[in-house]
């Protein structure tokens, strides 16, 4: 026998056919199963510096002694200007930057989110470096309030300071800015796109002002998060955020650094994802990475660092944490270290990762191991489709039967000899036969779902904060409907075959599944977790049909149609129970959120920094879900033969 028959009668064996649920059940407890071996020793690295020229920790920092009486000065002065209103308190925080021989300038920014107008206004200035050509630059910022709303008196105390300090030394080969921006969301955003944006696209296109002063390309933005009021307060270790928006990520030399410098030279400890007391246990390296998961796929900022990863400026944010013995100075060192390890390179950082999980400050996994994870899990969904596929080319037949088996019904001239392997077995006819796929019905269905699903995408987003919960249950309302109504509509009006629905998620799972591949190369957590959530419409199939006009005329087929109705109750609120708004509730209960909070907070990702977690939830996930339902529905909505 030849090498196609071989593939033939391979591609049309019975024992093939059964196959794709067990290989799609395999490959998701295999992705699932693949996160939790990458804490081990074998499948992690230890952190190392890959740039030999950045030289983290090799210089002797000066920053001490009478600078610390600058800094409770300025401290004081900072709690001084909490009082005040923010025109004035801009104004003075203006004039304390030119004081020090900084080029000043203000920006006026206002973002429309959830029905509201934020408003607020950025305080910068310009140290350009006495080595400098005006090509490369570095960002201090500290944010007059910090990612928890909280005043970070001692972080603008201390940024000042340093901007007075670094001053006075000759050594800069590149230009400074000291940011302080309003808040550690809008400000930042506004800042970093105003810089990348020409003054034109800024005023048509934008809600922010253009900048007045500029330098050259920013090289790395380090963030100080030190909310310690006028009276002063030691801290114990330094925690390092670094996640940017839609999960993008610096370069890992520049974490690299700050933690060699903050623990080899400063002995300051550092925490990733706020788990202070690390044991490098296989629990606490589990932990960490889960968090890790978690905040990368919500694709939102964690500080005010986040906004300039998406620009390709390398930025963490340097936030203090605990009660220990460690104060201002030791961050002011830390910090200073930092800047002038940057200060060295003469490129881009480049030659370290991209893309990687951390599992402590110290030990990270490459993108080469984790990615698999989420690979498994989008191919489970191009298992199904494939397999939905070739269904919809086979006609309806038997099931295989054994030759030798007593079977009254087997008509052998409808049979067909099949041998695979070692294994002799009858098959029908019919279904080594091909049909022709009647195709325009189900990818005008799929794209009309995917159409429809920028309503809800719409509605959550643009809708005013208070009207943000109406929304979102109408959704859910409606999300639960939705696939049976459209399911009666195909099945009884448009007269949708058993072969279109199979086509119609066939096409459905396969754009879920290339979608969730590729952005596992962008987002491994968002592809990751939605792989998850999504993977039970893998398994969704037919119900099988209810016998209505049959059931309903004694009292034995009443009982029986109750039976059958209550069988098929399950699987329903099952496939309910995974639709994303239900998972929505469910995740905000989970983490004690209130639902208003964590939808503004959505629509606040949306509209000002281009989070994309909803256009995935929305667009991808929901859609899919709901062919899922109509799929599901259509067994039970098919006239009695």
């Amino acid at each position: 026998m030849s090498l196609s028959t071989r593939l033939l009668t391979l591609r049309k064996s019975p024992i093939l056919r059964r196959l794709p649920p067990y290989l799609s059940a395999i490959c998701i407890a295999v992705g699932v199963a693949w996160l939790f071996v990458l804490p081990f020793n074998e499948y992690s690295r230890q952190t190392y510096v890959s740039e030999n020229a950045i030289l983290p920790g090799q210089v002797h920092t000066y920053f001490g002694g009478s600078e610390h009486n600058i800094f409770r000065a300025f401290r004081q002065e900072v709690y001084t200007l909490s009082q005040w209103d923010e025109r004035d308190r801009n104004a003075a925080l203006a004039n304390i930057l030119r004081e020090n021989g900084l080029k000043v300038a203000m920006q006026p920014y206002s973002y429309a989110v959830a029905g509201e107008d934020i408003t607020g206004t950025n305080v910068y200035g310009l140290l350009q470096g006495p080595r400098a050509d005006a090509t490369e630059a570095m960002v201090l910022m500290a944010a007059w309030r910090n990612f928890d709303g909280e005043i970070n008196y001692s972080g603008v105390a201390l940024a000042l300071t340093l901007a007075r300090y670094f001053k006075r030394w000759s050594i800069w080969s590149k230009d400074i800015f000291v940011l302080i921006p309003a808040d550690s969301t809008y400000g930042p955003e506004a800042w970093v796109s105003a810089y990348h944006s020409t003054a034109a696209d800024v005023t048509s296109s934008r809600n922010v002002s253009a900048l007045p002063i500029k330098a050259g390309a920013l090289q790395a933005a380090v963030a100080l998060d030190y909310p310690v009021g006028p009276w002063g307060r030691r801290f114990d270790k330094l925690d390092i955020l670094y996640d940017g928006i839609n999960g993008a990520l610096p370069n890992l030399d520049l974490l690299n650094t700050a933690v060699s410098v903050a623990s080899g030279q400063m002995s300051i400890g550092c925490s990733i994802h706020g788990l202070i007391s690390h044991s490098d246990s296989y629990k606490d390296r589990l932990t960490t990475l889960a968090r890790g998961v978690i905040t990368q796929g919500s694709g939102h900022a964690t500080g005010p660092h986040s906004a300039f990863v998406p620009y390709h400026i390398d930025a963490i944010t340097l936030k203090t944490v605990g009660d220990g013995w460690h104060d201002e100075m030791s961050l002011g060192r830390t910090t200073e270290s930092v800047f002038r390890s940057i200060n060295n390179l003469l490129e881009h950082l480049h030659q370290s990762f991209f893309f990687y999980i951390l599992l402590n400050a110290n030990r990270f996994v490459s993108i080469g191991n984790y990615l698999p994870a989420a690979m498994l899990i989008a191919g489970s969904f191009t298992i199904t489709a494939m397999a939905l596929w070739f269904q919809s080319g086979s006609a309806l037949a038997k099931p295989a039967t054994k030759i030798g088996s007593t079977d009254s019904k087997l008509d052998a001239t409808e049979m067909e000899v099949v041998k695979l392997g070692g294994d002799v077995a009858l098959v029908s006819k019919k279904a080594m036969e091909t049909v022709e796929r009647q195709m325009f019905l189900p990818a005008v269905a799929v794209l009309a779902v995917h159409l429809a699903s920028f309503v809800p995408l719409y509605l959550l987003n643009s809708m005013h904060r208070q009207y943000l919960p109406v929304a979102l249950e109408t959704v859910t309302a409606t999300s639960v409907i939705l696939p049976a109504y459209l399911a009666t509509i195909l099945v009884r009006s448009s007269k949708a075959s058993v072969q279109q629905m199979q086509l119609m998620q066939s096409f459905s799972l396969l754009l879920l599944g290339a979608a969730l591949s590729t952005l596992a190369t962008l987002n491994f957590s968002l592809a990751f977790v939605i792989g998850i959530l999504a993977s039970p419409l893998s398994f969704i199939r037919p119900l099988p049909k209810l016998s209505r006009k049959s059931s309903m005329q004694t009292a034995d087929g009443k009982l029986k149609y109750a039976l059958d109705l209550a069988t098929r109750l399950p699987f329903v609120l099952v496939y309910s129970a995974v639709s994303p708004p239900v998972v929505l509730y469910a995740l905000n209960w989970y983490w004690e959120k209130d639902i208003e909070w964590t939808l503004v907070e959505m629509a606040k990702g949306w509209a000002a920094q281009g989070v994309y977690t909803s256009f995935v939830v929305w667009s991808l996930w929901w859609p899919a879900w709901v062919i899922g339902g109509i799929a599901m529905f259509s067994g039970m909505l098919r006239p009695e033969a």
